[in-house]
């Protein structure tokens, strides 16, 4: 009998398990930590910069980092599904984009909560991707979470808010269609790295000419650390994120997730002083449970 296989016992395999699943919600804070971080930079940048600039900022550094690993690892970057890598891009993009404005216009919790809608989107989509009847909970997780956000997007919003906070759910909806193209593509033996390439490269593109179109900041050296930051945050939030449901469960590393909309709100507490009102803290909780259960009842 092979060595190898006489130390693999129920119980050290169970054992693995436990370690990696732990691994992976490690991970899947670090990427909260960092996405926030990220979210914080965003809203100091649109002091000056436009969504369009910010966006080009953060996918260019992206981009050079996915490309500088593709070097030195050798990683192939053609793909046979061009297409549906496109459009999972421009979406992506667009999405991307819509949550940048949103940070620039509302506090910091409430653009973060509302692009955190795309667990809800996503439950929407994905029984009927896999061709399977809803379950009872994830309905339920749905109407709760817009319960939600119906309360942070009440008519008292004056009308420059009511705008952006349709735009940052539009956002989350977006993003919700960009997991459900992530999930195909996986299935399709599309690696990450592939998909963020095409992402930060289309995005990279897109916001380059749409910034270039209308208006261009010119850069400063602070700028330059303050923009660097924002795309290296927003890099290692990616590949944290990716590793998390990677290496642990999906149940747990998608219910850690929230935990950027925790630190976002803390941040923009410490930061901005922005102190919601009782209603929209308890609808920032309501869409943190629905996308919670809905992570937990979507369909494998």
């Amino acid at each position: 009998m092979d060595a190898d296989a006489t130390r693999t016992t129920p119980l050290s395999y169970f054992r693995h398990r436990i370690r990696q699943a732990k691994l992976g919600s490690l991970w899947m804070l670090v990427a909260a930590i960092f996405f926030a971080l990220m979210g914080v930079l965003v809203k100091i940048g649109a002091q000056k910069f436009s969504a369009a600039e910010l966006v080009f900022y953060r996918s260019f550094f992206g981009l050079i980092a996915i490309l500088a690993l593709a070097r030195v690892y050798q990683l192939p970057l053609a793909t046979p599904l061009l297409g549906r890598q496109l459009w999972r891009a421009a979406l992506g993009f667009i999405s991307l984009f819509l949550f940048f404005y949103a940070i620039s216009t509302l506090p910091l919790a409430t653009a973060v909560t509302l692009n955190y809608t795309a667990p809800l989107f996503m439950a929407m989509l994905m029984p009927f991707v896999l061709h399977e009847r809803p379950r009872k909970l994830l309905i339920a997780a749905i109407v709760l979470g817009f319960i939600g956000v119906t309360l942070l997007l009440k008519p008292s919003l004056h009308a420059g808010e009511l705008i952006a906070g349709i735009l940052g759910l539009l956002s989350g909806l977006l993003a919700g269609v960009v997991y459900v193209y992530v999930t195909q593509l996986g299935r399709a033996g599309e690696p990450d790295w592939r998909t963020v390439f095409y992402f930060s490269l289309v995005s990279t593109v897109g916001a380059g000419l749409w910034m270039l179109a209308n208006h261009f900041s010119p850069l400063t050296w602070r700028d330059l650390v303050l923009l660097l930051g924002m795309g290296v945050s927003a890099t290692i939030a990616q590949l944290a994120m990716t590793r998390a449901y990677r290496t642990g469960s999906p149940l747990v590393v998608g219910s850690l997730a929230y935990t950027t909309v925790v630190l976002a709100s803390l941040l923009g507490i410490l930061l901005w002083g922005e102190i919601l009102s009782p209603d929209r803290w308890l609808a920032v909780a309501l869409i943190i449970l629905s996308g919670i259960i809905s992570v937990r009842a979507t369909p494998r």
